[in-house]
């Protein structure tokens, strides 16, 4: 089915928002090589400062969609897409260790905000769910790609601080759009959504709140919302290093002119390319398919994908790209089945703070697993580390098929009725 000139414009709107927080969150790694050299710092005080940006990304999620219940959610978008702007222009401004901290906090702070606030308007705004969910999440996946590539490719032309400046550009870029764009934030909902004018804001209205969406089936969701995010922050960050030290790597060439870059990060780039199809395949289903019955499917091919790695990582340069590929499309099929579970299980008044606790459980909770991970692979063997990986998506598979049993039956009284109409 086409979207309606509504869905469009919320389609772009979030597209260009989810790109762009990806774009300058996977740029900062680029950089960090460059600060590290420029400002005669340790790796572990760089690793501090950097993990005080990133940080906020996961914990501020919970206040950013308490925000957008409260202020809206175009206005909350636009001020991520500006604040994380300035941010960067902020860094390119920078001459000591210190004003690189203030910075990172400053983006960290800003693009917290636009998971709950994004995802909160594609679940009122929009009649095509699963079609809009499925390109938002490739855009996300375009920025995560772009973002690194961007700022190595400048960087090689251009002092780090212009490239700093140059990256803000397309977030500036995207605020001037997002001020002309048109739509109605709750075209897709029948329910009153507008807080009261203290209540959103309120320590007894987020008590209230919470309490009723933790004594619902969203209590499982953000359980199992957590256990992914262990799954895909532990992969995702320990799999280039993984990649790295196999031998099989040694059989792929690297083209003239491209030394400097490691063989294994194009299987790497080439799964994060992969993962935009899921994206836009689980997109789809979700449209044809029960949450929950997504998620406990894709879970458990997650598993045995993690398991896959024990013997394939010891098997030739092939059998190693096949997997990633594989890997790479699942990972992230299943972003938007856990996605249209938290709309189809919350009520449309309190979405912002429903993702709010979404994304705390998937950034804040689910970095977790880099520190397990860490601890696993320091003392441990490699098949140990998949085995742990693995039990995170066992987890959420169980978890996913208790929903499926009883849970949807518990909740289908006193569920939404613009989540009823979707399944």
């Amino acid at each position: 089915m086409a979207l309606n000139s509504n869905d469009r414009s919320i389609a772009g709107f979030t597209m260009a928002g989810h790109a762009l927080v990806h774009w300058f969150e996977t740029s900062i790694p680029i950089l960090l090589v460059i600060w590290l050299a420029e400002f005669d710092v340790s790796m572990a005080l760089l690793g501090i400062v950097v993990a005080l940006g990133y940080a906020p990304f996961g914990i501020g999620a919970l206040p950013g969609g308490i925000l957008a219940d409260r202020y809206g959610t175009k206005r909350l978008i636009l001020l991520c897409l500006a604040g994380m702007s300035a941010a960067f222009l902020v860094l390119s401004l920078a001459t000591s260790i210190y004003a690189i901290a203030v910075g990172l906090i400053l983006w960290g702070i800003a693009a917290s905000i636009y998971h709950p606030a994004g995802l909160a308007l594609i679940s009122t705004g929009v009649e095509e769910r699963g079609t809009v969910f499925a390109w938002h999440g490739i855009a996300g996946n375009a920025g995560i790609a772009l973002g690194p590539f961007v700022a190595a490719t400048l960087l090689i032309f251009l002092d780090w601080q212009l490239v700093t400046a140059v990256l803000a550009v397309p977030g500036i870029l995207a605020v001037l759009y997002g001020l002309s764009a048109q739509f109605e934030p709750t075209a897709a909902v029948e329910d009153d959504v507008d807080a009261g004018p203290d209540e959103a804001l309120s320590l007894s209205g987020l008590i209230t709140n919470s309490r009723a969406l933790f004594a619902s089936a969203f209590a499982i969701v953000f359980v199992i919302v957590t256990f992914e995010g262990l799954y895909y922050r532990g992969m995702l960050t320990y799999l280039p290093e993984i990649l790295h030290g196999l031998e099989a790597m040694d059989g792929l060439a690297v083209p003239a002119g491209l030394e400097g870059i490691e063989p294994a990060d194009y299987i790497y780039v080439g799964l994060l390319v992969v993962g935009m199809a899921g994206q836009y395949v689980g997109g789809k289903l979700t449209d044809r398919l029960d949450p929950a019955r997504g998620m406990a499917g894709i879970f458990g091919v997650l598993v045995v994908l993690a398991l896959a790695f024990v013997p394939v990582t010891g098997m030739g340069l092939v059998a190693i790209a096949t997997l990633c590929g594989v890997f790479g499309f699942f990972l992230f099929a299943i972003q938007p089945f856990y996605q249209n579970a938290v709309a189809v299980y919350t009520p449309a008044d309190s979405r912002g703070l429903s993702y709010g606790y979404t994304y705390l459980g998937e950034f804040g909770l689910g970095s977790a697993s880099i520190a397990i991970g860490g601890f696993v692979l320091g003392g441990a063997s490699l098949a140990t580390f998949f085995v742990v990986i693995a039990s995170f998506a066992l987890a959420g598979m169980v978890l996913s098929a208790a929903l499926v049993a009883g849970l949807d039956r518990f909740v289908d009284a006193d569920r939404p009725a613009d989540a009823k109409a979707d399944d």
